[in-house]
C-alpha cells in the first residue's frame, strides 16, 4: 500500500473531527461554525466581530453568515463598542452562553477520549510535530523561489 502523505492524514483527520462535531451540534440544532464562534467570544465583556475571524480562522463572509444565523437564533446580540464608536461588540445572550457551555463540554469530552487512548508523550510529540507545521507555513518558508517544480 503508497504511504499515506502528511496532508493526507491532516485533511482525513481534520473531516472526520469536522463530521464529528456536526453530528454532536446537531443534536442542539446548531453547527460546528457555531459552536467554536460560541467558544471564540467572550461571556463576560463580549468580542470585537473584527477579532473574530482571525480568532477562529475563518474568512470575513462565513464569519458573517454565522453571526447572522446566531443572532436570529437568539445566541448573540450585537451592541456599540464603548471605546470605538464605529465598531461593534458581539455579546453572548443567556441561551448562547447554554450553548457555549454545551460546545465547551463537546470539545473537552473530545480531548479527554484522545487523552484516554495517546500517552502525555505522544500527545507532546503530536503537538511540538503540529507546531513546526504552523512555524513553516507562517514564516512562508515551504514554498520559497528557489523551489522549482
Amino acid at each position: 500500500m503508497k504511504e499515506k502523505t502528511i496532508d493526507y492524514v491532516l485533511r482525513a483527520t481534520w473531516m472526520a473531527v469536522q463530521k464529528m462535531y456536526n453530528e454532536e451540534a446537531g443534536r442542539k440544532k446548531s453547527t460546528m461554525a457555531t459552536g467554536f464562534a460560541l467558544i471564540s467570544i467572550d461571556p463576560d465583556e463580549g468580542t470585537p466581530s473584527t477579532a473574530l475571524g482571525p480568532k477562529m480562522g475563518m474568512e470575513a463572509t462565513s464569519l458573517s453568515r454565522t453571526l447572522k444565523s446566531m443572532e436570529s437564533k437568539g445566541l448573540i446580540e450585537r451592541k456599540p463598542n464603548p471605546e470605538d464608536g464605529r465598531g461593534v461588540l458581539i455579546h453572548l445572550t443567556p441561551f448562547g452562553k447554554e450553548m457555549r457551555d454545551f460546545s465547551k463540554s463537546v470539545v473537552f469530552r473530545f480531548d479527554e477520549a484522545v487523552k484516554e487512548h495517546v500517552s502525555d508523550e505522544e500527545l507532546a510529540v503530536f503537538k511540538k510535530v503540529a507546531n513546526t507545521m504552523m512555524e513553516l507555513i507562517n514564516s512562508k518558508r515551504i514554498y520559497t523561489e528557489k523551489h522549482t517544480y
